[in-house]
């Protein structure tokens, strides 16, 4: 079951006005902080960010915010992601006993767990690099084209002092009446500072502006801070694919032994339909 959740705006202009219409992300657009220190902290910081349309100019700094967030996730499905997966555990600990029992080398066997952690960085880096080259040749090659121009799909950037730190994609499916969140990446330099949530919220809007009755995602971060960020912003997790097949994978039996992703589906519920 889904439960509803209503966005309210503080300001009554925050949620007016057309699709392409930039939006300066202030306060009132934002979460509460509990602590008055904090609030102010956090009101200068989202005053100095600017959510506005994509323009063709900002392609090459959309491209590398969205390469470097996708490279990230290398190291992080090989070894942060190990620890979600208990099954691959067991079977890397048999593989190590059994290494010792067929050799009686304690350095070999020593050495069998490094084996297969390197093994699970370079298929991980395969796969992940595969991915992006889908995603460079077929969404990300024509923004315009992809999201700016049809109807019910956008892409936003997020601009701190001049400089292009953020994006986000909305596309929209007419067949369930509902709008995806996608490409969501902030530059790592520049993080902490409420940007991913002004983008998030930039969607909502947008979903609403548009009588969507929800907006939904999918996503295969092993950081917990993404996940955290998406129920932040009210979203609830509605389903999860373990050993997930992202575009690009070949499903070989070295490949299914050493990559593993989870993947994670989540909706907000605007209203009902």
């Amino acid at each position: 079951m889904v439960c509803e959740t209503k966005i309210v705006a503080d300001d009554p202009d925050a949620i007016a006005g057309n699709k392409k219409d930039s939006l300066i992300v202030s306060s009132s657009q934002m979460w509460t902080s509990t602590s008055d220190s904090f609030e102010r902290k956090d009101v200068k910081q989202r005053e100095q960010v600017l959510i506005r349309d994509f323009e063709r100019g900002d392609n090459a700094e959309v491209r590398r915010i969205f390469t470097e967030g996708i490279m990230e996730r290398i190291p992080n499905t090989a070894f942060r992601g190990l620890k979600q997966q208990t099954h691959t555990q067991f079977i890397y600990a048999v593989l190590t006993v059994m290494c010792f029992v067929m050799t009686k080398s304690f350095m070999l066997t020593c050495c069998t767990p490094f084996i297969l952690m390197g093994a699970r960085y370079y298929y991980s880096r395969r796969v992940i690099l595969n991915y992006l080259d889908c995603a460079l040749h077929t969404d990300m090659a024509d923004i315009e084209a992809y999201y700016m121009k049809p109807t019910g799909s956008c892409f936003w950037v997020a601009v701190l002092d001049g400089q292009v730190v953020g994006i986000v994609a909305a596309q929209g499916r007419e067949d369930d009446n509902t709008v995806e969140l996608r490409r969501m990446s902030v530059d790592s330099r520049f993080r902490g500072k409420g940007i991913a949530k002004a983008l998030g919220r930039r969607v909502l809007e947008f979903a609403m502006l548009n009588n969507y009755s929800a907006v939904v995602l999918g996503t295969t971060a092993v950081k917990m801070a993404a996940h955290k960020l998406y129920e932040s912003l009210g979203f609830q997790k509605v389903g999860e694919t373990e050993n997930y097949t992202l575009p690009g994978m070949s499903r070989s039996l070295m490949e299914r032994l050493f990559f593993q992703i989870r993947y994670s589906r989540y909706r907000l519920q605007l209203h009902e339909e």
